[in-house]
């Protein structure tokens, strides 16, 4: 470690730029990676709030909850007990009365006297007391606590009785509301009283329905429109971004070892074994990966200062050691070459030449 720190201070300019190019390319990694958390978290905030475990649905729905639909009859024949609650979801949007602006949102109805709506927090606001009160998404910043709105097909006016923070459901913001409004918003024959049921039990969803499906949380999500494809398309992204990583690190360091072979062959020259070279050329990649890093996860966290609020990052500690892990295992991974050079060398040759 003497000899890799005490040559990288000789040579700041040439160490710098090293670690200035792969400190750049750990951000990105870093900002990617926070972004695809981001939307993923867009997609599944109201999921997780939910504690979903297992979901139960119409089979012709795909596992696309917004699309089910049951009957009365089919609800009845399910087991329910405190840990399930039944829901109606529906892509649609909400406008002021009297106002032709429409924001797109997901209506989702619920039952008062189940666990969903008993757990929902209110960062402003009461619980409905009525049956055309309805709970908004902090995302929703222009509408506020007693707003009349339209929703969906509904011409029934609603009143905003309160907000929710960050309640987010396949990408869109969630209006809570009774469950007995949702086929009307939805615009379907009100023999249709729901979409399925949500468990926060992994064993308490069963059906003998032929015409119903359980659904455990991970095939739930992957079924959410366009879930498994963005996230796909981000872990793709992240994984050639570390490999673009690796193969930088690899030509700067076998660069760097092709130009101080004559140094090194005087070394070897002297009885300096070739342990030690190597162990010296792992170091130096050690702590220019460290450095890299560090400088990586600084412009992140000056990025996140000053990003606004509609780019949908979110940051999470654990996600990003990992993040940082594998930059500097496939880094480390870059010096086994020049490490293999080193070993390679002819004190005899090389200085002879």
């Amino acid at each position: 470690m003497f000899l890799a720190w005490h040559e990288m201070k000789y040579e700041k300019l040439r160490y710098g730029l090293i670690i200035t190019v792969i400190g750049l390319i750990a951000f990105l990694i870093f900002i990617i990676s926070s972004l695809a958390l981001g939307l993923a978290h867009q997609n599944t905030a109201a999921i997780d709030s939910w504690h979903t475990k297992s979901t139960l649905m119409n089979k012709d729905a795909n596992g696309n909850m917004g699309q089910s639909v049951m009957t009365e009859s089919e609800l009845a024949a399910q087991t329910q007990n405190k840990q399930t609650a039944v829901v109606g979801i529906t892509p649609t949007n909400i406008s002021k009365t009297h106002k032709s602006d429409h924001d797109a949102v997901q209506f989702i109805g619920i039952n008062s006297d189940e666990y969903i709506a008993q757990n929902l927090k209110l960062s402003k606001g009461h619980q409905p007391k009525h049956q055309n009160e309805v709970i908004i998404s902090d995302k929703l910043s222009q509408y506020k606590v007693n707003d009349k709105i339209r929703i969906g097909l509904d011409d029934t006016e609603y009143t905003v009785s309160g907000v929710t923070p960050d309640a987010l459901y396949n990408m869109a913001p969630v209006v809570y509301g009774n469950l007995k409004n949702w086929s009307p918003i939805k615009g379907i024959n009100p023999t249709f009283k729901a979409s399925g049921l949500i468990s926060k039990s992994s064993a308490s969803l069963q059906t003998n329905d032929k015409r119903l499906k359980v659904y455990d949380r991970q095939s739930y999500l992957d079924n959410l429109p366009g879930y498994t494809a963005q996230k796909m398309t981000f872990i793709f992204m992240i994984v050639f971004l570390i490999l673009i990583s690796l193969i930088v690190v690899t030509i700067f360091l076998y660069i760097l070892t092709i130009q101080k072979l004559p140094n090194l062959a005087v070394l070897r020259a002297q009885g300096i074994p070739n342990r030690y070279l190597v162990q010296n050329t792992f170091n130096e990649t050690l702590l220019i990966m460290i450095l890299a890093i560090g400088f990586g996860a600084v412009l992140t966290a000056v990025s996140a200062f000053f990003m606004p609020n509609s780019v949908p990052v979110y940051f999470d500690l654990p996600l990003m050691l990992g993040v940082a892990g594998g930059i500097l295992g496939t880094g480390l991974l870059g010096s086994f070459i020049p490490m293999w050079v080193i070993t390679k060398i002819d004190p005899v040759t090389v200085i002879g030449g």
